[in-house]
């Protein structure tokens, strides 16, 4: 799991990637929780994800927002982190030639980050968001949400409380063509404290339902 330094528009974005060497092993960027909680590549819950994806045939690529480790720049508010995230998918597409599924996931501030990727990036082909922060921000921008996907929220989650996550996954799940996998992991708050296996079992299951010997399953 080499080091990388990727180029972003705030300057320097530093990146953690692990490559398949199958040459149609689909893509996957995970991103990580707000910065000013002190989110980072190397949060447990994303780590758990990136794995999560890593052990299920994915090349995936975890990274600092700008202003976090050795990434260049400043929070910018969600603005300039998207424009980050865009940048190194850029990058990932470039390495990875040919036609297969990309992915998105991201755990709470990544997960909106990464929610708002898709809505831009019409060949994202499924995302899992854990704990999209549906209290703080208003998530009305995935009308249409392109593509079907995975929630996974804490039943005892103070900082995303499950009620308002509840009414996304509605929202969402009322849209044609549009089916939402959505967990909730009882008695787990916002840490995810002894639920780590938990999140990557889920993701393991849902990525076992939507591909078939490598192959992915259309709905």
């Amino acid at each position: 799991m080499p080091e990388l330094v990727l180029t972003g528009n705030a300057g320097r974005i530093e990146a953690r990637y692990h490559h398949n060497r199958d040459s149609e092993a689909p893509l996957v960027i995970v991103l990580h929780p707000n910065p000013l909680q002190g989110g980072t590549m190397n949060n447990r819950v994303t780590v758990t994800l990136y794995n999560a994806f890593v052990e299920n045939g994915f090349s995936a690529l975890r990274f600092n927002f700008r202003g976090v480790g050795k990434s260049e720049g400043v929070y910018d508010k969600g603005e300039g982190e998207l424009t980050d995230t865009a940048a190194v998918l850029d990058w990932l597409q470039s390495i990875n030639q040919g036609r297969r599924p990309i992915w998105v996931a991201g755990f709470s501030f990544g997960a909106l980050i990464g929610m708002q990727l898709l809505m831009r990036r019409p060949e994202i082909a499924g995302f899992v968001s854990v704990c999209p922060p549906a209290n703080l921000y208003d998530f009305s921008f995935l009308a249409p949400c392109p593509v079907s996907g995975m929630i996974i929220n804490g039943e005892n989650d103070l900082i995303c409380p499950v009620a308002n996550v509840d009414k996304l996954v509605e929202k969402l799940n009322s849209q044609k063509g549009i089916s939402i996998d959505y967990r909730v992991i009882p008695n787990c708050d916002h840490s995810f404290k002894d639920n780590l296996d938990t999140i990557k079992a889920c993701v393991t299951e849902y990525l076992n339902a939507k591909f078939v010997r490598g192959v992915a399953v259309n709905e």
